[in-house]
């Protein structure tokens, strides 16, 4: 809709809000998540950039803070490195009450206390709130999953979501293993759905928006079922030693050629 407002807020339950950026603003069109606690709120990317979304962040923050009568401070965090997620950090370097988590593995590892990369998860308490940091790395070295334990909800991030799930060939042995991180994760804990960082699928099983489309008419949901975990599995699975695009249902195993450093 060419009317949309550049930032989407949905409440997806008590103190979780999901945050979409128009179209319109970035093709991208990411999703970021404001997931609070009794003392700190969890931002999970800012964005693609081509907005300030700092207002929409501070307001949110604010509404909050008036309705618990107690101050919360803020940590910006990522799904991983890549641009489109984390263009919005420098509105928040300068944020009182605020931490914004680095890049590196190395970074995040030692952000979230997680002492063995990727092995190990990582937690964090926002007050009467904990997540669970799951190490993800393939799509990009420090890319991260964020489990809830409090809605059970996973954030997916570019790992699993509506789309195309893009992999550079040097790192499918790391997406191969992460893949059955996530599975095991899934296996030993309850997931109600993912919540992931794009949406490239349209309602067509297996057909996807063309690259940087200005336009997402008949867009697949943002939620997934956790089944859809399973299809991953099954899809690295079958990609064997060498990957082709195979197009699933809810998304698109999409090798892509070496890349290294990404």
């Amino acid at each position: 809709m060419k009317d949309e407002p550049h930032l989407q807020v949905q409440e997806a339950g008590d103190g979780i809000f999901v945050i979409r950026q128009s179209v319109h603003t970035n093709f991208e069109a990411p999703f970021l998540y404001l997931i609070f606690g009794k003392d700190r709120a969890l931002l999970l990317d800012s964005g693609a950039g081509g907005l300030k979304i700092r207002p929409t962040i501070d307001r949110l923050i604010a509404e909050r803070e008036q309705s618990t009568s107690k101050p919360i401070s803020l940590i910006v965090a990522h799904s991983h490195s890549h641009g489109d997620h984390r263009a919005g950090d420098d509105e928040f370097r300068s944020r009182p009450r605020t931490e914004v988590v680095e890049l590196s593995p190395e970074q995040v590892a030692k952000f979230f206390h997680i002492r063995r990369w990727p092995e190990e998860l990582g937690h964090i308490d926002l007050g009467g709130r904990v997540l669970d940091i799951i190490p993800t790395p393939g799509h990009e070295p420090s890319h991260i999953m964020v489990y809830d334990r409090a809605s059970q909800l996973l954030f997916s991030g570019d790992m699993l979501y509506p789309g195309r799930l893009y992999v550079p060939a040097n790192r499918f042995g790391e997406f191969r293993s992460s893949v059955e991180r996530l599975a095991e994760f899934a296996e030993a804990h309850p997931v109600t759905a993912l919540l992931g960082a794009h949406i490239e699928m349209t309602t067509t099983p297996g057909r996807d928006y063309a690259m940087k489309a200005p336009v997402h008419a008949d867009e697949h949901p943002l939620s997934l079922e956790p089944s859809v975990i399973a299809e991953l599995r099954q899809a690295v699975a079958d990609a064997g030693e060498d990957p082709k695009i195979d197009r699933r249902t809810h998304f698109i195993l999409f090798p892509l050629p070496a890349q290294p450093g990404t």
